[in-house]
């Protein structure tokens, strides 16, 4: 397969580039005529238990493992206690715009995410559970004491026909002990009940490198976001200097007696357009701002920044049929369907040991010191004292011969539902197959939106000094410039959208498929000195107080 290039370069402050082999992607994508009638006999495919096992072990190989601790930069940032609740205002004040790179966000996230954490729990939940199941193959020791000493003290009077009553009493302390050692030889539910729980165990563990894989995603989504609203709050500040331009001059001309008021009045709307988009920007990016200290659990007072502009990440290398295979190879969503399979064929052999017999074998130890007599004929001896032990060893079985059926229900119920197990399995490889064909076509969507926005950056930019020539020399309005202006901005923000949307479906697609063969974009041959662009800095932008609506809106009434 042809693989696609890149070039970029920067003019003005933006960086449209021009991605070729857009044609090769779509050749990757249509049906070779050679190939169309010899279609694959699906019966001879391979199946999942024949490639992964039937019971697939989770292998944290294949993606680099977590970050457990800060590096001594980030050491500020770790994440506030889980249970802590701020309550007063000055607590939750940001008072640190803290700018991070995109690998310092992910090692953030990995050490901080309480949801991570949890999942990380829940592993060593079913470890434990494992462990508790295992414990059936070992005996089971009992110890029972009664009576610390216990003390009995009493009298019984009893009287026969035509005899006297005859008198005895009771003084005794007694101390019991006893020990009973279990040991089923032969359980049929063990086995099982053992094999259910390690493949629950398997399964927490591929649960763990999913939410590890997902959290990367949305660390690189958000990361991407706030470089896109980043990128648009520049757009706007650009856009709003412009438009401060064009009100000069349209001012300008007015006084001068060489325009009319109706051009002014398009100036102050395009810019009054301008401030609403700057506006709308700066909420987002503010917005975004936040949605990445939520996923890296920073402190209160802190608000991360991006440290870097966008740019592209580089080409994905991998043709879209080998995306497929590795997708159903690396993805842990398919192997724990498979493990739903045989713990459900583990709880149905369970069910059946039900009615099936339990051989044990089973040794009792008692043993009781005692002083004082019990029923004696007064005066009791409260000196006499003794002690009796006995030990019995044998074998005792148990047999639930008839249960009405139960056993066998709960075991069709279990098949059953490993049944589902499979069919659920082939609507998965259906959905994953489906996320990664929906990625690769929108990575070649906005692959090709690159590359028309970015002409569309410079022909606009182009034109818009254009039409500034022509207004300031008499030969076209106002309007001319006010389109054209409208004209640029939208395209700027349409190529910030397209490269964004870029760099999120190769996050999407090293997500889906677990591979990262991501080439990097060649390196750029730049100018030694910028070249000249409208600068904010000689027109700047003032703040806009913030009106309260019920004012703001009767201002357009």
């Amino acid at each position: 397969m042809r693989r696609t290039a890149a070039s970029l370069f920067l003019i003005a402050g933006f960086a449209p580039f021009h991605l070729a082999g857009v044609a090769s992607a779509q050749e990757s994508l249509e049906v070779s005529p050679d190939n169309s009638a010899a279609l694959i006999d699906q019966s001879t495919l391979p199946t999942a238990i024949e490639l992964k096992g039937s019971r697939p072990q989770a292998d944290p190989s294949l993606l680099p493992p977590a970050a457990t601790t800060l590096p001594d930069t980030l050491d500020s940032l770790n994440a506030p206690p889980s249970l802590a609740l701020p309550n007063q205002p000055g607590q939750v004040r940001i008072r640190e715009l803290r700018p991070l790179t995109l690998a310092e966000v992910e090692q953030l996230a990995e050490v901080n995410n309480p949801g991570l954490k949890a999942v990380a729990l829940q592993v060593q939940q079913a470890k434990s559970s494992l462990r508790a199941a295992i414990s059936s193959w070992y005996p089971t020791l009992n110890l029972t004491a009664n009576g610390l000493p216990q003390y009995l003290a009493g009298e019984q009077q009893s009287f026969a026909s035509g005899q006297s009553g005859t008198l005895t009493k009771s003084k005794i302390s007694t101390a019991n002990f006893a020990a009973q050692l279990n040991w089923n030889l032969i359980d049929p539910g063990r086995v099982p009940e053992i094999a259910s729980a390690r493949d629950t165990f398997e399964k927490s563990r591929d649960s763990y490198l999913i939410a590890l894989r997902d959290l990367r995603l949305s660390v690189a989504t958000a990361y991407y976001d706030l470089q896109r609203y980043d990128e648009q709050v520049n757009v706007g500040k650009q856009s709003v200097a412009a438009s401060l331009i064009s009100l000069r001059d349209a001012r300008a001309r007015y006084q001068a007696g060489v325009a009319t008021k109706l051009e002014v009045l398009e100036a102050e709307t395009q810019l009054a357009r301008d401030q609403d988009i700057l506006t709308g920007n700066l909420n987002f990016q503010a917005r975004s701002r936040r949605d990445l200290a939520r996923i890296t659990d920073l402190p209160q007072d802190v608000t991360p920044t991006a440290a870097s502009p966008s740019r592209v990440v580089g080409i994905w290398q991998p043709s879209l049929q080998e995306s497929i295979v590795a997708a159903y190879a690396f993805r842990e969503e398919l192997d724990q369907i498979i493990l739903d399979i045989s713990i459900n064929n583990s709880n149905a052999n369970a069910a059946l040991s039900g009615v099936q017999p339990v051989l044990s074998i089973f040794n009792n130890f008692n043993s009781q010191r005692f002083q004082g007599q019990s029923r004696a004929v007064p005066p009791v001896n409260t000196d006499a004292y003794g002690w009796t032990a006995d030990n019995t060893v044998g074998l005792a079985a148990t047999w639930n011969i008839f249960d009405g059926g139960r056993a066998r229900a709960q075991y069709r119920r279990n098949k059953q539902a490993a049944d589902a197990s499979a069919y659920e399995f082939a609507d998965k490889r259906g959905k994953i197959r489906l996320q990664v064909e929906q990625s690769f076509y929108d990575l070649r969507d906005n692959q090709q939106a690159i590359r028309t926005t970015s002409r569309e950056v410079l022909s606009q930019r182009e034109a818009l000094r254009l039409a500034r020539l022509r207004f300031q020399a008499g030969v076209a309005t106002q309007r001319e410039v006010v389109d054209n202006q409208r004209d640029l901005t939208r395209a700027q923000l349409r190529y910030v959208e397209a490269l964004s949307d870029y760099n999120i479906t190769i996050s999407e697609l090293r997500r889906y498929t677990g591979l990262d063969e991501v080439a990097s974009c060649p390196r750029l041959d730049l100018p030694a000195e910028k070249s000249q662009s409208l600068s904010i800095e000689e027109f700047p932008i003032e703040p806009t107080p913030l009106i309260p609506a019920c004012q703001a809106s009767l201002l357009g009434s």
